[in-house]
């Protein structure tokens, strides 16, 4: 099985208050996805479960992500979603809290069907 790479979507996501390293990456990942109806894929015999999506979230601390409940965010396919050193971590004035800013590629491939 060969993938090709339908679909490449970029977001970004903020979490405002609370440091909360999950939610950052949910909010990028519907940035990416927001304005996007992926009805191309019956062009090829396939149905949106077909689909293969790659996540990658940039955030300042990538053990923190909760990868599963970014996934949730994606309604169709094979998802898998890497967390990576990115993004940025803004402090607040007083201390003790955050801006969370954090980035998603979203990547779509389908099987093309052929051997090696």
């Amino acid at each position: 099985m060969a993938r090709v790479r339908c679909i490449s979507e970029m977001g970004m996501g903020v979490d405002v208050h609370g440091k909360d390293a999950s939610k950052a990456p949910k909010r990028a990942v519907s940035d990416a996805i927001r304005h996007s109806s992926l009805s191309f894929v019956r062009l090829f015999g396939k149905t949106p479960h077909d689909m293969f999506v790659d996540v990658t979230i940039g955030v300042p601390d990538p053990a923190a992500v909760d990868t599963q409940a970014v996934a949730k965010e994606l309604p169709y396919g094979t998802v898998t979603v890497t967390a990576v050193k990115g993004g940025l971590e803004i402090p607040a004035e007083q201390g003790g809290d955050a801006i969370i800013i954090a980035n998603a590629a979203v990547i779509v491939s389908l099987d093309d069907g052929k051997n090696g």
